[in-house]
């Protein structure tokens, strides 16, 4: 997906390459893991009930009462949903499709980005009286919530984090092609974090969900 950040970033390079002889210039490696080759690369925060792999593809069955949630509003702290994750330092795109027989309120599965505990997002389909919303979460201590309608009722949904400096993007699309940016918050920078995909059944007793299509690019 084009954006004006990635034109703005392409013409600073070819402007510095113009000023600077060939044999001195530095470029940055882009490093890019999909499907299997990634899944084998995570591991668990909080292992769910099940999960099963299969040719780059993850099913899951959360376990039930669930959630990664801090302070606001309800005034606890749980912190033991499910995230399989992989370290990532700098900037980073990543991605998974992601669906769900979604039934008890608040079931979600998306992806998270994690600093510690007190510092993250997630970003995913969650249900909410019988209807699947796209949710994000941004926590800085405290957490905050904001939902749109989901892309679809039924069918899967491709859910995207993009790291830029201090930002962070949560992205959604219905074909794994055209993103729609939902909401871009603050993260810390230049710190290494935690990246992946979540699951949680805060008031359920569990789930089933399915990733598949995981890509990451880092650079």
């Amino acid at each position: 997906m084009k954006t004006r950040r990635h034109f703005l970033g392409s013409a600073a390079g070819l402007a510095l390459a113009s000023q600077v002889p060939a044999q001195s210039t530095k470029t940055t490696e882009t490093i890019k893991r999909t499907g299997g080759d990634l899944l084998s690369r995570m591991s668990w925060m909080n292992a769910p009930a099940s999960e099963h792999f299969a040719e780059g593809v993850l099913t899951v069955r959360s376990r039930g009462k669930t959630d990664f949630w801090r302070k606001t509003f309800f005034g606890y702290i749980t912190d033991n949903g499910h995230f399989m994750h992989v370290p990532v330092t700098g900037e980073f795109t990543f991605q998974a499709r992601v669906n769900g027989n979604y039934s008890a309120l608040y079931d979600q599965a998306g992806l998270m980005v994690r600093l510690d505990e007190k510092r993250w997002m997630k970003c995913g389909t969650e249900l909410v009286e019988d209807k699947r919303w796209a949710s994000v979460v941004f926590t800085h201590d405290f957490s905050d919530w904001s939902t749109m309608e989901d892309l679809s009722q039924r069918a899967p949904v491709y859910w995207r984090a993009v790291r830029k400096k201090d930002s962070l993007e949560a992205q959604c699309s219905i074909d794994g092609a055209k993103f729609l940016t939902i909401r871009q918050g603050y993260f810390p920078a230049n710190v290494a974090v935690q990246v992946g995909v979540m699951c949680c059944s805060p008031e359920g007793q569990g789930f089933d969900t399915v990733f598949d299509q995981l890509l990451l690019e880092s650079s």
